[in-house]
């Protein structure tokens, strides 16, 4: 048996506008670009995936699920560009074969600097959620998988207003050197604190629910290479690796950015095509056997079988699956450094404006508190990044500046204008 758990990243950042240190108003998002590059990729990839994702879910009687995080950037976006994107979402939730899983609100690295903002954010995007799509989210993925074992304690200490547990468990990247001779094609858990083991809710263990990046990656990655010796990836023959796994796990935890689909693998490549015949051909290889869930599914019906224990932070992004696509050099250390050390002022500032009484000042002041956490999105340090070869190449491809010098310079003109509106107010 091998139970199938897709998982998709839906996030767009609010990209900046070109802004020199001569500038002084506080409008620092290009709209334009926004709504070209959102409705852009809704037309290749949102609508026609999500339309097919639903198709399928009927077609399959409720047996195919999925799983998305969609970030308040993005749902931010869709609200304002693409509100039939959200309508199809809705669509999919009544389905009750679609799990929306909780992260923070603006895609941040908010919990590497700030446990109260994280929390406050983790907040924003569960009463986003909840308000959209009638879901609360019970499994939690950090800003690109981003995990360690002080994550997983923190999550396991978050209760909702009732004080109970708000979640099962995390998604995280499967790191080969952590793993050892084990497969990530089980349910782990985080080491024991003091000889306890961390639960969650519903008073079961802490879970762990790790990525497959192997076989992710053949979709996410592969799939168009006509260089790729598994060129082209047909549904029958990825079923067939999929079933392998029986013997050697239970799960197959495919973990993508949703952009896979029509976006970064092309309709032309067959992705569609591809998606459409996958669900069937993973019945059909075993019939019986396998099986599609959601992550709150799996770590309901399945126990953990040992431990992942990760003491130095790890991500699903680049080669080395660590930090330093984000804090891998000088500029992106002060740009975050610098970033987060606003925070106490403008927070401070909120409050008093707040107590005030004055209207056009609580304004004011949260529109500069959204502004702050949106320059906290974690794309902004992404274009910052000075790698070469291969990961070099995807974050050029992100990137919506010359070089990473010109995003740092022009990320810390808009960030010395916050810093400027905090001490105004």
């Amino acid at each position: 048996m091998a139970s199938v758990v897709f998982y998709f990243q839906v996030h767009q950042p609010h990209r900046l506008r070109r802004y020199s240190v001569f500038d002084e108003d506080p409008f620092y998002f290009d709209d334009d670009a926004n709504r070209r590059i959102c409705e852009k990729v809704a037309d290749k990839c949102y609508r026609p995936a999500t339309r097919l994702i639903l198709d399928l879910v009927r077609r399959h009687e409720g047996n195919f699920k999925v799983s998305y995080s969609i970030t308040g950037t993005v749902l931010d976006q869709m609200e304002r560009f693409t509100p039939d994107v959200i309508e199809l979402f809705r669509q999919l939730a009544e389905t009750g074969c679609c799990e929306f899983i909780g992260e923070t609100y603006f895609h941040s690295l908010a919990f590497l600097y700030s446990f109260t903002e994280f929390r406050d954010q983790v907040g924003l995007h569960t009463k986003k959620i909840e308000e959209l799509f009638g879901q609360t989210p019970t499994v939690f993925r950090n800003t690109e998988l981003i995990y360690s074992n002080e994550l997983a304690r923190a999550l396991a200490n978050m209760t909702d207003e009732e004080g109970t547990p708000r979640f099962y468990g995390t998604l995280c990247e499967g790191v080969d050197h952590l793993l050892g001779f084990r497969s990530p094609n089980y349910v782990y858990r985080p080491p024991a604190l003091d000889g306890r083991v961390l639960t969650g809710r519903e008073n079961r263990p802490f879970g762990l629910l790790l990525k497959n990046y192997r076989l992710s990656d053949d979709i996410a990655f592969r799939f168009g290479n006509r260089a790729w010796e598994e060129w082209p990836l047909t549904a029958e023959k990825f079923a067939r690796w999929v079933h392998q796994i029986n013997g050697d796990g239970f799960l197959c935890n495919l973990f993508m950015d949703y952009e896979t689909f029509g976006e970064h693998q092309w309709e032309d490549t067959g992705i569609f095509s591809f998606l459409e015949h996958l669900p069937a051909a993973i019945f059909d290889v075993a019939p019986g056997e396998n099986h599609f869930n959601t992550p709150s599914e799996v770590f309901r019906r399945f126990d953990p079988v040992g431990e992942y224990d990760v003491h130095n932070f790890i991500s699903w992004a680049d080669t080395e699956r660590d930090l330093t696509a984000w804090r891998g050099n000088a500029m992106q250390w002060n740009a975050l450094e610098e970033t987060y050390r606003l925070e106490r002022d403008i927070k401070d500032r909120v409050a008093e404006a707040m107590a005030s009484g004055d209207a056009e000042a609580r304004e004011r002041a949260l529109c500069l508190l959204n502004d702050w956490r949106k320059l906290t999105t974690s794309d902004h340090f992404y274009y910052m990044c000075t790698k070469f070869w291969a990961d070099g190449d995807v974050h050029k491809y992100f990137s919506p500046y010359d070089s990473p010098y010109d995003s740092y310079i022009n990320f810390m003109n808009v960030l010395d204008n916050v810093r400027t509106r905090a001490a105004e107010l």
